[in-house]
């Protein structure tokens, strides 16, 4: 049984076919669409290392069917700069050394701009602890993410005031 969904990906319309409806939001990216920016930790919801915007929203993409996207706005890492200029979260990450071997950053970058554009990542940090708790960074650079995450918010907030930056 082949069935088929169209989505938005990074900004494009895809049809996509599903020949298994038990396929994962993660697997489809990775293993069918090739982008392998997202990635698979520990495929149980635990980690954050395959975090995706879904129609604004983040959410682990190993445990969301890819069926259950039909008609969806996806956003990936590969979807979050423009060309060579970086997203404002992408370029506080390498400003405050947000990340060591980077292998969770694509996940923590998608949650902080989650965070950021559902309006909860506020100016404590300990809110932005709390708010990117899903998201483990085995080598501990949780300082350099929440810093980065404070930073980005600032950059951001003329911007999502509609002002300039």
């Amino acid at each position: 049984m082949e069935l088929s969904i169209t989505l938005t990906l990074n900004g494009a319309m895809r049809t996509v076919a599903i020949d298994d409806p038990r396929i994962t939001l993660l697997d489809l990216l990775r293993e069918r669409l090739d982008l392998t920016g997202t990635k698979k930790g520990c495929d149980r919801g635990q980690c954050g290392a395959c975090t995706v915007l879904v129609n604004g929203r983040r959410v682990n993409s190993c445990l969301t069917l890819a069926l259950s996207c039909d008609g969806a706005e996806i956003l990936s890492i590969e979807g979050l700069a423009h060309g060579d200029h970086l997203h404002p979260v992408q370029a506080a990450f390498i400003e405050h050394d947000g990340l060591q071997c980077g292998f969770c950053t694509p996940g923590q970058i998608m949650s902080a701009v989650g965070l950021i554009a559902e309006g909860h990542a506020g100016t404590d940090a300990e809110r932005i602890r709390e708010g990117m708790s899903g998201n483990l960074c085995r080598c501990g650079s949780y300082a350099g993410i929440t810093d980065a995450v404070l930073d980005a918010q600032a950059r951001m907030a003329p911007q999502n005031r509609g002002e300039a930056a």
